[in-house]
Parts: structure tokens; C-alpha cells; sequence
């Protein structure tokens, strides 16, 4: 990656226009060729950008000022980047980055869920987990405390959608007569009113899980509130 500082001017010319007057600058050129330019603050934005496929041709004098021009290899957009000074200029090899590993996805919940089954009813007993059907797999297939199957859909944030999926599954897994009554609980970190709504008028449990609970991160009997 190359770090640019510079004091410079930016303009677009392709599908829109936009331009940025002098100031003082970010620059980033990474190793698939794209370019963007940063203010100091929107962590999450550039001020304006080329995505690959790109080409920079660049005609500067000695002391770095001069003219960066990237033009996209499909579109034919141009971004022109007239730098008036240079503060900082280098190259970081930053090699491969490893990806993001997000904390607290479906298949964390699903897991910790299946570990602390008793979490949704005392005397409950795991079945199994990605418990397979003929048009998908059920994230969790319980016991209650009476010997009664339970299908258990996990999710982050739960919405009508996923009450959709579980009521799929019910339909399928209620025609088994080994199975049969089978009852479902909707369970995620968050649950919009809506899909309780549908949940409620289908039978559905809706159960609401605290993540780090799960964990044991934290203990309800410890809370002042």
C-alpha cells in the first residue's frame, strides 16, 4: 500500500462530476490498483475514489507535484488528482490480511445455544444441530422437558423472514408422524415487532437471547438494574 500525503486538487469526470478544491490530503494506492482520497474523518468513507479495473499514469516534477491521472478500464471514468505539495510518501507491504472474524454471528449463537440448551427450558436435551430436511437444515432440533420435538431457528436479528423459514420447516417436520407434534421456537439477539406478530399468530415461541450471557460473560443476578 502507498501512503500519500499531499496537499491537491480532485476532479471526476465520468458517469457524474465532482470536484474537491485544494487542501491537504490522504491518499491511498492499494495493490489491486485502486485509489481514493481521505479527509481527516469519515473512518468509513473516502472522499472520493477509482475501484479496479484501473490505470494511474503519473506526471510529476522532482518534488512530487504535478498530476496523477487513474482512468477505469471498463467505464472510461477519470479521476485527476492535481497535487500542489507533498508531506509523506511511502510503500507498506501489509500481506495477506487474514478477514474480518466477526464475534456473535448466527453460527456462534447457534452453537453456544446448542451448549446451554436448558437456556430455553428446564429439562430441555439437544437432538442435534443443522439438523438436515429435504429443503434445508433446521439450526437446532430439541427435546422439551416432556420428550416433545422442538425446532429452533437462531438468528442475529429476527425478522419476518426468518419466521417464514421456520414455519417451512414446521410444515415439513410436522408430517413426520416420528416427529410429529413438533413446535417451534424463534430465537435471536434481537426480534422486530412484526415478526413477533406473525411468530405469535403461527405459534411460535419467540425467545430473545443475550449473547454474552451465553457466554457467561455476564450474570443477571449480578445486575444492580
Amino acid at each position: 500500500m502507498r501512503l500519500v500525503i499531499a496537499r491537491c486538487s480532485v476532479d471526476y469526470e465520468g458517469r457524474l462530476s465532482a470536484h474537491l478544491p485544494m487542501a491537504t490530503r490522504l491518499i491511498l494506492v492499494k495493490s489491486d490498483g485502486s485509489v481514493s482520497i481521505h479527509a481527516d474523518d469519515r473512518a468509513y468513507k473516502p472522499l472520493n475514489w477509482m475501484s479496479p479495473p484501473c490505470r494511474t499514469t503519473v506526471d510529476v516534477d522532482d518534488a512530487g507535484g504535478g498530476t496523477w491521472t487513474v482512468s477505469h478500464s471498463k467505464t472510461g471514468d477519470t479521476l485527476t488528482i492535481t497535487v500542489d505539495e507533498v508531506l509523506h510518501d511511502s510503500d507498506h507491504d501489509l500481506g495477506i490480511d487474514p478477514g474480518l472474524q466477526k464475534d456473535g454471528v448466527e453460527a456462534h449463537l447457534q452453537k453456544l445455544v446448542a451448549e446451554h440448551i436448558e437456556s430455553l427450558g428446564e429439562g430441555w436435551s439437544l437432538v442435534r444441530r443443522e439438523y438436515a430436511t429435504a429443503i434445508g437444515p433446521v439450526d437446532i432440533m430439541a427435546r422439551d422437558a416432556h420428550g416433545a420435538s422442538v425446532a429452533i431457528e437462531i438468528k442475529r436479528r429476527g425478522e419476518i423472514d426468518g419466521v417464514e423459514q421456520l414455519t417451512r420447516y414446521l410444515d415439513l417436520l410436522n408430517r413426520d408422524p416420528l416427529l410429529a407434534p413438533v413446535r417451534g421456537v424463534f430465537a435471536a439477539q434481537e426480534i422486530k415487532p412484526q415478526a413477533k406478530v406473525l411468530a405469535n399468530d403461527r405459534g411460535i415461541e419467540c425467545v430473545t437471547l443475550d449473547y454474552d450471557a451465553l457466554r457467561g460473560r455476564d450474570k443477571p443476578e449480578d445486575r444492580l438494574f
